[in-house]
């Protein structure tokens, strides 16, 4: 299951994505739930990849800064 064990979300959710942000660099972040996306995609067919996109890689970048959410720098 893609779902939090902890809290039945779908992960990375909301503690899950605060954790990783502050662990994980911008670079290993981006790598690091890219992997996760791609398992994802072959794993999950009926997702598509705009959403897949979404629930993975979107929330680490802040609109229009080109700055990760929660990443100093």
């Amino acid at each position: 299951s893609w779902d939090c064990l902890a809290c039945t979300r779908p992960w990375p959710c909301d503690p899950a994505r605060e954790e990783l942000a502050t662990e994980l660099g911008r670079t290993s972040l981006a790598m690091y739930l890219f992997a996760y996306l791609n398992e994802a995609a072959g794993v999950m067919p009926g997702v598509t990849p705009g959403e897949l996109y979404e629930r993975f890689l979107a929330w680490t970048r802040t609109p229009g800064s080109g700055k990760s959410v929660g990443l100093p720098g």
